[in-house]
């Protein structure tokens, strides 16, 4: 029998007519006997309602008590989904993510899939049900919620679909795939049929929120190929999308040039100078205790650096504060209101070429990075906030442009 995991985003679920129209989708499907997972996100902006609310009533930002709240978010477009299904005469089930089997290891709000036991879910598509399965969360060691951080879904989606072993991964969003840059900054993006894992786990991890970068890995390690397409976008004679970007696994020789540029905002960058190896340490402890992510992280003879992503920073005025008064951090300088814009492709450093290509076009819009950073398949740039749109632009054309 044919298994399939389909996933939806907020934007796809922003309203209960939308909730209707998706499980209109998957309504079909079960229909034709198909055995499906829908891994669902929360309705729209509710994420960022709950942290709101969450701001309201409190100063204390107890990640634990928070993932506690925004969990509710995807718990209530499950239940949704399923009454809906059933009110189109589809039998559905809906599951928390400790119901469907889903362990998580890591801190909160940014957790990591350990395992999935599916076995709860098989028995009800032996029941002839369809698994409504509460996305971005799953059961800690201690008996807790824990979620898995923005693009949560994406991760449980397709580690679901490799759990079941599932025939397709779709991932259904307000988008038809990839492109090569955001067409909302810029316009000249192109959509990009097919790429390989490696690929996209790097646009991803630039910023790229298409699909989550844990995502991307899961389903490169167990060979998935994801399928990332629009909600209600349009279809062919036979039902199939007109686009979509199919993620898979390239055979050899197939490689890519340069596909895309990413821009990632919301970004602080700290730099210690100085700092004495047992401060260091206790630095690191801090930002442990404190379960601050880092990302980008450098350490050198000219001192450490780092950066870290705002999106998984509940309060950032605290966890600044910490850095630029603790002695741990003596001589650390914080930089806000960054942004990283990357070039993803092959072979970037083979050769200076890419990079002088990367200087040229920041300095042909007047912007000069204040740190470059590369690695085989990207260029890194990391510039100010209010410069990043421009950026993007400028290394589009640049890169994109033959």
């Amino acid at each position: 029998m044919t298994t399939k995991v389909m996933k939806f985003g907020g934007s796809s679920l922003a309203t209960c007519e939308r909730i209707r129209a998706a499980a209109g989708l998957v309504a079909e499907e079960a229909r034709k006997g198909v055995s499906i997972a829908v891994v669902v996100s929360a309705m729209g902006k509710t994420t960022e309602g709950l942290l709101g609310l969450a701001g309201e009533v409190s100063c204390t930002s107890d990640r634990r008590e928070l993932d506690q709240l925004l969990a509710s978010g995807e718990q209530q477009s499950a239940a949704l989904f399923s009454l809906a299904l059933k009110d189109m005469g589809v039998a559905a089930r809906s599951y928390t993510g400790a119901q469907a089997g889903i362990r998580v290891k890591g801190m909160s709000m940014d957790g990591r899939i350990s395992s999935i036991d599916p076995s709860g879910i098989i028995e009800g598509f032996g029941r002839g049900e369809s698994a409504i399965v509460a996305g971005f969360q799953g059961l800690g060691d201690r008996g807790e919620i824990l979620t898995l951080g923005r693009g949560g879904s994406d991760l449980t989606a397709v580690a679901l679909a490799a759990a079941l072993k599932a025939d397709d991964c779709l991932i259904f969003t307000d988008v038809d795939g990839v492109y090569s840059a955001d067409p909302r900054v810029v316009p000249e993006a192109r959509h990009i049929p097919e790429m390989d894992h490696e690929m996209l786990q790097e646009m991803a991890e630039s910023g790229a929120k298409v699909l989550n970068a844990q995502a991307v890995e899961w389903a490169r390690r167990a060979g998935i190929a994801v399928y990332a397409r629009a909600s209600f976008g349009p279809v062919d004679a036979h039902g199939e999308p007109e686009r979509q970007t199919v993620i898979r696994k390239f055979a050899p020789g197939e490689g890519s040039r340069v596909r895309a540029v990413v821009g990632e905002g919301q970004a602080a960058f700290v730099r210690m100078h100085g700092t004495r190896p047992a401060d260091m340490r206790r630095a690191w402890e801090l930002l442990r205790e404190q379960q601050i992510p880092m990302r980008e992280l450098s350490i050198g003879e000219r001192g450490t650096a780092f950066g870290v992503p705002l999106a998984n920073v509940p309060d950032w005025t605290r966890a600044r504060t910490l850095m630029e008064t603790d002695p741990a951090f003596h001589g650390s300088h914080v930089d806000t209101d960054m942004a990283v814009l990357s070039v993803v492709g092959a072979g970037l450093t083979d050769t200076p070429e890419p990079l002088i290509r990367m200087m040229d076009a920041l300095a042909g819009a007047g912007i000069e990075p204040v740190e470059v950073r590369g690695s085989p398949l990207r260029l890194r740039a990391i510039v100010a906030q209010d410069r990043a749109a421009d950026g993007q632009r400028a290394l589009h054309a640049r890169f994109t442009s033959d």
